[in-house]
C-alpha cells in the first residue's frame, strides 16, 4: 500500500514539473491578461464538468475572497454553480448550451474565459469556448493528453502531459493557484 502512495505522489509531481517547464511563460502571461482585465474592470468566466467544475468554483473563489493576501474582491464567475441556470438552460436548449448561453449572458470584450476540460472535447465547454470568442473574450483553455479540440480554439491553451484523469486535475488546480498568486502580485506589488 505505501508503494502505491508513493508512486502516485512521484507520477503527480513529475507530470506538475513537466507542466511547469512546457508552460512557465505562458502562466506568467495569462497572468498578467488576467490582472490587466480585472484593472480595466472586466472579469473573469470559468466552466467545466464535474471535477472540472469544481475547479473553476474553487478558482473563483479565490479571487472573489483571496488567496494569500488582503485585497479588494476580483471579479470571478464560475458557470456551474448555479442550479437554477444550469437546469433552465439544460432543459430548455440542451446541455451542450450550458455554458454557451451563461457566456452570452455575462461575457462582453475584454473578459477573460477559461474553459476546462481534461480531454479538451466536452461539448458544452467547446460551445462556451465559442461563444466567448464570438463575444471577444480572451480565451484560456486547461485541458491534458492531446488538448483534444479544445487547445486550437483558443488563445492560451494549457495542455498537462498526462493522459492520467486525476493528474490533469492535479495540474489544473495547482495551475489555478499559481495564477491566483501572480495576480495578486500584479495588482498589489512583490512581497518583501
Amino acid at each position: 500500500m505505501q508503494t502505491v502512495v508513493l508512486k502516485a505522489f512521484a507520477d503527480s509531481a513529475h507530470v506538475k514539473q513537466q507542466f511547469a517547464r512546457d508552460h512557465a511563460d505562458r502562466i506568467v502571461q495569462v497572468a498578467t491578461v488576467i490582472a490587466n482585465a480585472f484593472t480595466s474592470g472586466n472579469k473573469v468566466l470559468l466552466f467545466g464538468n464535474g471535477g472540472s467544475s469544481t475547479d473553476a468554483a474553487h478558482i473563483a473563489a479565490e479571487f472573489v475572497g483571496r488567496y494569500q493576501r488582503e485585497r479588494m474582491p476580483l471579479p470571478a464567475i464560475a458557470l456551474a454553480t448555479d442550479i437554477a441556470a444550469i437546469t433552465c438552460i439544460a432543459n430548455d436548449y440542451g446541455y451542450e448550451e450550458l455554458f454557451a448561453r451563461q457566456v452570452r449572458a455575462h461575457g462582453k470584450a475584454g473578459d477573460v474565459a477559461i474553459g476546462i476540460s481534461t480531454s479538451g472535447n466536452s461539448p458544452n465547454v467547446l460551445k462556451g469556448i465559442a461563444a466567448a470568442r464570438e463575444c471577444g473574450l480572451t480565451t484560456v483553455a486547461w485541458t491534458g493528453a492531446s488538448g483534444g479540440k479544445l487547445a486550437g480554439l483558443v488563445d492560451f491553451p494549457f495542455v498537462v502531459p498526462s493522459t492520467v484523469t486525476s493528474r490533469i486535475q492535479e495540474s489544473h488546480i495547482t495551475l489555478g493557484h499559481v495564477l491566483c498568486e501572480l495576480v495578486e502580485g500584479h495588482l498589489l506589488g512583490k512581497t518583501s
